[in-house]
């Protein structure tokens, strides 16, 4: 059975789009502060639902035993498996940097030409296409 405390829950921009994974604690602070709604899936679309709405559903919908949720004093409220986040409509930016480590890292450390490994104080980053001839310095022209 899982318990709330190891649920995880997919957030999504206002956009409709996944941003993030949370835990219980940060959904359900999201949800007081009337930040997000709850997404609840039907046969045919989906539902959405403020705080107060979801803990109705809860109460009117008890959660089966193996249903993950949140026991308080008066209430069992489901554990929203997806929360929609009502203003923030960004991506979150997880670029890698482009840096020398970063690509021996993406490398293995190996040689793209001849395969050997070697250590980072021997290797060098070289341009496929030279910059002669229009090769850019990005991910896709520097090897090792």
């Amino acid at each position: 059975m899982e318990t709330a405390a190891s649920s995880h829950v997919l957030v999504l921009n206002r956009l409709w789009q996944a941003v993030n994974i949370i835990g219980f604690e940060r959904t359900f602070s999201l949800l007081c502060q009337d930040n997000a709604q709850v997404i609840h899936p039907t046969e045919e679309s989906y539902q959405l639902f403020n705080l107060m709405d979801w803990i109705d559903f809860s109460r009117e919908n008890p959660p089966m035993e193996e249903v993950a949720a949140v026991h308080t004093v008066n209430h069992r409220i489901r554990m929203p498996q997806i929360i929609l986040l009502n203003a923030f409509d960004k991506l979150p930016q997880k670029e890698v940097k482009f840096t020398r480590n970063n690509v021996f890292e993406r490398d293995k450390d190996q040689c793209q030409y001849c395969g050997r490994v070697f250590p980072r104080t021997e290797l060098n980053l070289d341009h496929v296409i030279p910059r002669d001839y229009g090769g850019k310095t990005n991910w896709e022209n520097i090897v090792c």
